[in-house]
């Protein structure tokens, strides 16, 4: 069934457990991710980011998952992530996304908080759920690597102010984590996890959370992580199982949709248990 994220995320908040995000591109990784929800009876939370548009545009994206999620026999959000521009958000609303982060993390507090508050009021008037980030994750390399990621956490005092101002649901945090493949251990600030858990009472976002220990989801579950974000773990899947297929001796492109399929639905059935979601659809 389709809907927002606040019908997955507060009860996860209250049951202690941690929920998936993850971005499906094409209707394969939807499969897997919407068949493993299903197979674990676990909620979950899919859609796509404005950075992966160039692979899928987000009208295509819409008229696989929406459609998928409405029939799924589990709670499903369809959430943009990461949308960049006011437009862009604007479409996603149009197009019948339940949810929208609203991504202002790279501008000065004060523009951050009064764009995202106004994106809250559309959203919000539309029964449609924001996120919002406060501090700022950066990249594991390329354009968007950050020298010094420490500059850049979430400040436990303003992230309070901040959501007071917002309305937000949920918040993503910077909290020593970052998007793409980690070359090295990544090492989480659990204690300001927790404490800004604390002092929003609002379910937290761990984005990049793609090759995390699983004793660091655990905690970070643990201390107030709710929704956690996962695309680079499912990508690399889906490549080896082509890979497998071919192997296999595959000589078709329907012969290794299978086995793409199958090696995604693996990974998020490791996530699902891992953050705690299984049977809680």
């Amino acid at each position: 069934m389709l809907v927002n994220m606040n019908e997955i995320l507060l009860p996860a908040k209250k049951g202690g457990y941690g929920v998936g995000f993850f971005n499906a591109v094409n209707v394969e990784m939807a499969q897997a991710v919407i068949g493993a929800a299903e197979e674990l009876h676990a909620p979950v939370m899919v859609g796509t980011a404005e950075i992966l548009l160039p692979a899928m545009p987000l009208e295509n994206v819409a008229d696989y998952l929406i459609p998928m999620a409405k029939r799924a026999g589990v709670p499903v959000c369809v959430h943009y992530d990461h949308g960049l521009t006011f437009e862009k958000c604007m479409e996603a609303l149009r197009l019948g996304f339940t949810s929208v982060m609203y991504d202002c993390s790279t501008a000065d507090y004060e523009t951050n908080a009064e764009k995202v508050a106004g994106m809250v009021t559309i959203c919000h008037a539309m029964g449609v759920t924001v996120e919002g980030e406060l501090g700022h994750v950066g990249d594991n390399e390329g354009a968007g690597k950050l020298e010094k990621p420490s500059d850049f956490y979430t400040d436990p005092e303003v992230a309070e102010d901040y959501v007071r101002r917002t309305g937000i649901d949920s918040l993503a945090v910077a909290v020593g984590n970052a998007h793409g493949d980690y070359k090295f251990p990544p090492k989480l600030d659990f204690e300001r996890i927790e404490v800004i858990a604390k002092r929003t009472g609002l379910p937290l976002v761990l984005h990049g959370g793609s090759g995390l220990a699983d004793d660091d989801f655990r905690t970070a579950v643990r201390k107030g992580i709710c929704k956690i974000n996962i695309f680079t773990d499912l990508d690399k899947a889906g490549k080896a199982g082509i890979g497998t297929g071919l192997q296999n001796g595959a000589g078709s492109m329907t012969g290794l949709i299978p086995y793409e399929i199958e090696a995604m639905k693996a990974v998020v059935r490791e996530k699902i248990r891992l953050f705690g979601s299984e049977g809680k659809a």
